[in-house]
Formats: C-alpha cells, sequence, structure tokens
C-alpha cells in the first residue's frame, strides 16, 4: 500500500516536470473520432455517458474507451480498452501494448472523463495523440485544451457544455 502512494507520487512529479514543455497544439476540422478515459473508480454509468454522446452526433462505432478499475460486464458496441495499475511503471512509462495502442490513435477529440487526480490517468491524458483534449477544471490545466468546470457525476452536463463550447468554437 505505501509502495503504491510512493510510486503514485514519484510518477505525478515526473509527469509535472514534463508538462513544462507542453505546447499548445491547434484543430479546426470537425469532431468525427473520440476517445474517451474514464475511471470507474467513481463514475459507473459509462454506457449513459456513451448514449449521449451519440445522442449528439458521434457515431457509437467512432467512440473508443480506455477505462480504469473497470468492473462492469456491461457490454459495448465501443471499442473498450482495461487500464490498470500495474501497466504503470516506477518511470511514468504505460507497459501495455494494447492501452499504448488506444494512446497513439489520432482522435479528433479526448475525453479526459475523470475529476480526481491519479497518476496513471494523468499520464495516459498526456501521453494521448489526440488532437483536441477536454476534461474537468479539477485536473491539472496543462493537460487539456478546454476543461468543463462540474463533477463527473453530472454527465448530462458535461456532454450539454462540450457541445455548447464545440459549436461555439466551430469544432461541432
Amino acid at each position: 500500500m505505501f509502495l503504491n502512494y510512493l510510486k503514485d507520487f514519484l510518477v505525478k512529479k515526473i509527469l509535472k516536470n514534463s508538462l513544462l514543455n507542453v505546447k499548445a497544439g491547434s484543430f479546426n476540422g470537425k469532431i468525427e473520432t473520440v476517445g474517451v478515459i474514464i475511471d470507474e473508480t467513481y463514475f459507473n454509468h459509462t454506457e449513459l455517458l456513451v448514449r449521449e454522446l451519440v445522442l449528439n452526433g458521434i457515431a457509437e462505432e467512432n467512440i473508443e474507451l480506455l477505462i480504469y478499475k473497470s468492473k462492469s460486464k456491461v457490454r459495448f458496441t465501443s471499442l473498450v480498452t482495461k487500464l490498470e495499475w500495474t501497466h504503470l511503471s516506477w518511470k511514468g512509462q504505460i507497459k501495455n501494448q494494447a492501452v499504448n495502442d488506444f494512446l497513439i490513435k489520432d482522435f479528433d477529440l479526448l475525453l479526459s472523463y475523470y475529476d480526481v487526480d491519479k497518476a496513471i490517468l494523468l499520464v495516459a491524458t498526456q501521453e494521448s495523440k489526440a488532437k483536441f483534449k477536454v476534461g474537468f477544471s479539477t485536473i491539472n490545466k496543462r493537460l487539456n485544451n478546454l476543461m468543463i468546470s462540474t463533477n463527473s457525476e453530472n454527465y448530462k452536463i458535461f456532454v450539454q457544455e462540450l457541445f455548447r463550447y464545440l459549436k461555439i468554437l466551430n469544432k461541432k
């Protein structure tokens, strides 16, 4: 248990130092492909979140999920990759090939759907090659291009605000 806290602390420190050199990217296209990183430790309505995205015009086959601590047996038509604490090395690198395949995909939009700082989720968000990243305002501001101020249980408000801002930014 103590080693997990120590590992979490060290990886967050490595991540903090690497975020000092982040350059802001720009994406001017329309949103078609979406990657979602979800922490199911605190949020267990993943299926409802996906349904809200589909209702707002994202094709379900264009949504891919990276789920941390998935205990659900729910079947998705979307592609689901599981993320576990053991996938993170002490140097702040992801060691699982399936997770790395998710992270190198060139998504138009990445939703970092977690509102609690966990080293593995922060590393996954930072390592993602997505063009436009959206997350909660409680997470490090340098990780995402757009931050939405709500909590993870209010998934309808999150999606509503997300698409409102995407429309303003001419991405939807």
